[in-house]
């Protein structure tokens, strides 16, 4: 029997789960060990997981008894949902309600949510500079999350908040990357003007969460957001031109633009952009990039991630 603290990390075949098991899983010598969750165990990632060490079981963040059972003997455990599965907050929340009662019972030492800002407490629903979306919400996957930590803070959990970046990884999987114009020139477009956005390489959040296991009670409590950069987004067309050896530009999108767009979530993504660039403050400076190397000394910059990813941003 290990006597490791053991980790559940639910969403253990996701990017951000997965980052966190394979960080466990890379620290051979440390003190912990970990239980990955997934809906199926026998896809071709949950079964990578199991032959490089993890133990795998089955689980459903919608029932209640799946995630008591995950928790069973654990130390602490990462609890992430994802809401672009059903792009419904409700549904977000009903998990994290379910989690935090979950880990409560089992009495986890360390429970790290994945959350992020509820937009209202800086966009009221009446302010009509940002449209409100399901008569409820201004970022609907931002509130979602944001507004379930109240679930964790209620039955005084010990529990850090987490908060991720944009994902660059967006250019690869989610169509966000530089598009080829009628002019054959490259652009990326995001209603965003000169403000700094943070963002951060989707595996690397995983071995920041691994970062703050680490550190013990010091993140109990805390709000901790984590970046591997910010930038302009006329900055980042210009890292994308160099890694791509071909001239990317900005082109500046109104919010109202982007929601547009039409896409699933484009409303919601569209309102997102829009509070990243009205309260640029607020996102950066939760998201600290020296404290993030601090928790996972391989953090990558825009820069560095670029050098092993541009070859995978499709351009046209």
């Amino acid at each position: 029997m290990s006597d490791k603290k053991l980790i559940t990390v639910f969403g253990a075949t996701g990017s951000q789960g997965g980052g966190l098991v394979q960080a466990i899983l890379n620290d051979t010598g440390g003190e912990f060990s970990v239980r990955a969750v997934t809906r199926d165990p026998g896809s071709d990632k949950a079964k990578a997981l199991a032959a490089a060490g993890a133990e795998v079981v089955e689980g459903n963040i919608d029932d209640y008894q799946s995630i008591k059972s995950a928790l069973t003997g654990a130390y602490g455990a990462y609890f992430v949902t994802f809401f672009w599965d059903h792009f419904s907050p409700e549904k977000e929340m009903d998990q994290a309600s379910a989690m935090a009662k979950a880990a409560d019972e089992a009495g986890l030492k360390h429970v790290i949510w994945s959350s992020l800002e509820d937009t209202r407490n800086w966009v009221p629903l009446d302010d009509d500079s940002m449209p409100t979306l399901n008569g409820k919400y201004k970022v609907p996957h931002f509130d979602g999350k944001g507004e379930s930590e109240k679930f964790f803070t209620e039955r005084n959990l010990p529990v850090t908040f987490l908060y991720a970046s944009f994902y660059w990884d967006n250019m690869i999987h989610f169509g966000l990357g530089p598009k080829r114009g009628e002019d054959g020139i490259l652009a990326i477009a995001f209603p965003l003007g000169d403000k700094k956005m943070a963002g951060i390489s989707a595996d690397d959040i995983g071995k920041c969460a691994y970062g703050i296991f680490k550190e013990g009670d010091k993140g109990i409590g805390q709000t901790i957001g984590i970046a591997g950069d910010q930038l302009t987004c006329t900055e980042m067309a210009e890292a994308l031109t160099e890694a791509l050896g071909e001239k990317v530009i900005y082109y500046e999108m109104t919010p109202d633009q982007f929601r547009a767009l039409g896409f699933p979530g484009s409303d919601d993504l569209g309102n997102m952009f829009q509070f990243y660039r009205d309260f640029d403050e607020v996102c950066n400076s939760t998201r600290d990039v020296n404290r993030s190397k601090k928790l996972n000394p391989e953090l990558k910059s825009f820069r560095e991630w670029l050098s092993v990813n541009s070859s995978k941003i499709p351009l046209d």
